[in-house]
């Protein structure tokens, strides 16, 4: 074998090592990834498919809290559409009405979303800053700096 055959064999032994690990890591992590959506994103634009995991995010609409068992439903609100969240376990100490939540789980084929995680703000001043942009943008944010 000449060193020029030598060269292209190992040049293309490497390439094929990187080229595995780069597909053995988009392959693991294809199933890490989760999307964050607004309810006009899943209501109006279709962006969410049923079954997907995903993650929601809102204003809890006043009055839509009702527990039944152990089922918390509620309203999450974007301020231009609603969607109905269902969840079966504890909820955070600091979730209430009128708070902003983001909540993951999957969207069912009615619309409504079964929710396996609730987060609320940890504070008086906090929102994960992508709800807070898209509530800026529609014109319902009552946070600081308004």
């Amino acid at each position: 074998m000449t060193r020029k055959q030598k060269r292209f064999t190992s040049i293309a032994v490497i390439g094929s090592v990187i080229a595995l690990a780069v597909f053995l890591a988009a392959t693991a992590l294809r199933d890490e990834i989760v999307f964050f959506y607004d309810p006009t994103d899943i209501i109006e634009h279709g962006k969410a498919v049923p079954g997907q995991t995903f993650r929601v995010g809102g204003l809890v609409k006043e009055g839509s809290v009702s527990k039944q068992d152990a089922i918390v439903s509620f309203i999450v609100s974007d301020g231009a559409h609603n969607i109905k969240i269902s969840f079966d376990g504890l909820l955070p100490d600091l979730f209430r009405e009128g708070q902003g939540i983001i909540a993951e789980g999957t969207l069912n084929a009615d619309q409504t979303f079964t929710a396996d995680t609730v987060l609320a703000k940890h504070d008086e001043n906090y929102v994960p800053k992508e709800l807070e942009d898209i509530l800026r943008e529609k014109e319902v944010w009552k946070g600081e700096g308004e």
